[in-house]
C-alpha cells in the first residue's frame, strides 16, 4: 500500500499538471482559405459591385429622361406662345368690313326684372284727360322728374280759402285733340309750385293734379303748367308718373290705343294722326 505522503504528492502533481494544461489552451486558428473558397468570395464581391453599378446607371438614365422631358415641355410652351402671338396678329389684321359678330342675348323673365306688374310704354303715347274730355299726344321722358302740360292764359285765383288756377290748353294748330275743348277753361287747385332754373333765369310754375288715362292705366297725375307750344308734344310724362307702374321701351311708339271722347275721332283713325312728320319731329 503506497505511503500516504506519496499519494498526496502524486495527487498535487496531477492537479498542477491539469491546471497548466488549462492555462496553455488557446483558440484554434481559422482553417486556411482554399482556392475554391477564394474564388467563391471574389465572385460574390464582383456580383455586389456590378449590382451597385447597375443601380447608378439606372439612376443616371432616370435623370437623363427627366431632363429630356423638361426640354420637351419647354419646347411645347414656346410653340404655344408662338401660336398665340400669331392669333393676335390675325385678329389685328381682320378687315373692318367683315360681318359683325352675332350677339346672343339671354331673355330674362319678367319676374326676374321686376316687370311682371308694370306696363310697357313707347317713347310717345296717346293719353286721355277724362276731366277735360280730350286725348293728347305725350312724350315719355324718364329724364324729367315731373310731368308737364302745355297751358296758356294761366290765371291764379282763390276759392274757399285755397289757391286755384284757371287755364286753357296751350296747343299748336296741328295738335290733335277733341276740337270742342280747344279753347275751354280748365280749373284745378294748385298742389304746390316748382322752381325751374333755365339759362334765361328762374321761373315758378304751378302744379295741378288731373286724372289721366294711358292704356289700362288710370291715375291722378301731377302736371306743371307751362307754355309748350314751341315743342312737339303738348304733354310730357316724367319719372313721378312712371315710378312703380311703367317702364319705357324707347324702340316703340304708341303701344296703347287712343282713348275715345265725344266729339273726337275714333281710335281706329289714330294711326293716321301718327304720321311721318310726327316721327321726324320726335327725332330732332
Amino acid at each position: 500500500m503506497p505511503h500516504p505522503l506519496l499519494s498526496a504528492t502524486l495527487a498535487a502533481s496531477a492537479i498542477l499538471l491539469s491546471g497548466c494544461g488549462a492555462l496553455t489552451n488557446k483558440p484554434e486558428p481559422p482553417a486556411p482559405l482554399t482556392p475554391a473558397d477564394f474564388h467563391v468570395r471574389m465572385d460574390a464581391l464582383e456580383d455586389t459591385l456590378v449590382a451597385r453599378c447597375d443601380d447608378q446607371s439606372r439612376l443616371g438614365s432616370d435623370i437623363t429622361f427627366v431632363a429630356r422631358r423638361q426640354d420637351a415641355l419647354i419646347g411645347d410652351v414656346h410653340e404655344v406662345g408662338s401660336l398665340l402671338r400669331g392669333v393676335h396678329v390675325r385678329l389685328d389684321n381682320i378687315a373692318v368690313d367683315e360681318p359683325e359678330p352675332v350677339v346672343v342675348r339671354r331673355e330674362c323673365a319678367a319676374d326676374e326684372l321686376g316687370l311682371a306688374n308694370k306696363t310697357i310704354l313707347g317713347r310717345s303715347e296717346w293719353i286721355g284727360l277724362p276731366d277735360v274730355g280730350t286725348y293728347l299726344k305725350a312724350r315719355i321722358d324718364s329724364g324729367a322728374n315731373t310731368s308737364s302740360l302745355s297751358a296758356r292764359e294761366i290765371t291764379r285765383f282763390e276759392r274757399d280759402g285755397e289757391n286755384w288756377v284757371r287755364f286753357k290748353l296751350g296747343l299748336a294748330d296741328d295738335d290733335v285733340i277733341v276740337d270742342a275743348v280747344r279753347d275751354e277753361w280748365i280749373e284745378a287747385p294748385i298742389e304746390r309750385r316748382v322752381r325751374i332754373i333755365q339759362a334765361t333765369g328762374q321761373e315758378s310754375r304751378p302744379v295741378v293734379t288731373l286724372m289721366m288715362t294711358l292704356g289700362s292705366i288710370r291715375e291722378p297725375v301731377e302736371f306743371t303748367l307751362s307754355d309748350r307750344t314751341h315743342l312737339d308734344f303738348p304733354a310730357l310724362l316724367g319719372r313721378r308718373f312712371l315710378l312703380d307702374i311703367a317702364v319705357v321701351d324707347v324702340a316703340e311708339r304708341y303701344l296703347h290705343e287712343r282713348p275715345e271722347y265725344p266729339g273726337g275721332r275714333p281710335a281706329s283713325e289714330a294711326e293716321r294722326d301718327q304720321d311721318d312728320a310726327d316721327l321726324e319731329n320726335e327725332e330732332r
